[in-house]
């Protein structure tokens, strides 16, 4: 273990353009004792995964509302296991159908979180699951 906070990127991949739920993430979770980066909107994902590896993160927390998750969020699992980064924790939050769910989960990412999902809730997933990064 390690003395430092938990850091958590959050990431808006694609082209969507509503960040309102990511920016209360990502203040939500500062408040809860998390080291927060925030890459704002539009990323690709290579862009969040060459984030994630400058910033060391223990958690990548993506947002999206554009109804491509099936092409972005497997896409950047890969990229993240690639630099060897497959042991952070890869989570998702925004509008993604329950039939969409199973196949994310085996492409890594760990959880997904929908609309009313509660921060603690958030932040207790990820203090359970992520693991300091050395």
């Amino acid at each position: 273990m390690t003395d430092r906070p938990l850091k958590v990127l959050i990431a808006k991949p694609g082209l969507d353009g509503h960040d309102r739920g990511a920016k209360v993430l990502a203040r939500g979770l500062r408040d809860e004792g998390f080291e927060v980066v925030y890459t704002g909107l539009r990323q690709t994902p290579e862009m969040v995964v060459t984030a994630a590896l400058q910033e060391d993160v223990d958690v990548v927390g993506l947002s999206i509302l554009s109804g491509a998750h099936m092409t972005l969020l497997p896409r950047i699992c890969e990229l993240l296991r690639a630099e060897d980064m497959g042991d952070v924790l890869v989570t998702a939050g925004g509008i993604i159908p329950a039939d969409d769910i199973a196949e994310l989960k085996a492409a890594g990412v760990a959880a997904i979180f929908g609309p009313g999902t509660s921060i603690g809730e958030i932040a207790a997933f990820m203090r359970q699951n992520a693991r300091p990064r050395a």
